[in-house]
């Protein structure tokens, strides 16, 4: 079964809304949350500060799911956060395992 790797930005207000949409989705198997800044992004959506930075502070999730599984994911994602500015890329996963 192919997996993807579904990277997801999200404005720090959106976070904790974010993160409990995916602890209950069916068929992710795993995802991380990380604090990061992020270039490029519309100025529309960003504070003076961080106009003046050049930078947004935002929230990077990457959520492991079967390839399958996107187009639900997406299609949850854009009925809960439509107009929240998420941005989101999906690479294909080569290869995942635990090493123990």
């Amino acid at each position: 079964m192919s997996e993807l790797c579904v990277s997801l930005l999200c404005p720090a207000r959106l976070e904790e809304k974010l993160l409990d949409s995916l602890l209950v989705f069916p068929g992710i198997s795993l995802f991380t949350s990380t604090p990061t800044a992020a270039h490029g992004m519309s100025h529309e959506r960003m504070s003076a500060g961080e106009q003046v930075m050049g930078r947004s502070f935002i929230t990077l999730v990457q959520v492991l799911l079967p390839a399958q599984g996107k187009a639900a994911l997406l299609s949850c994602l854009q009925e809960q956060f439509a107009g929240a500015g998420l941005h989101y890329w999906i690479s294909p996963v080569i290869e995942a395992g635990e090493i123990v």
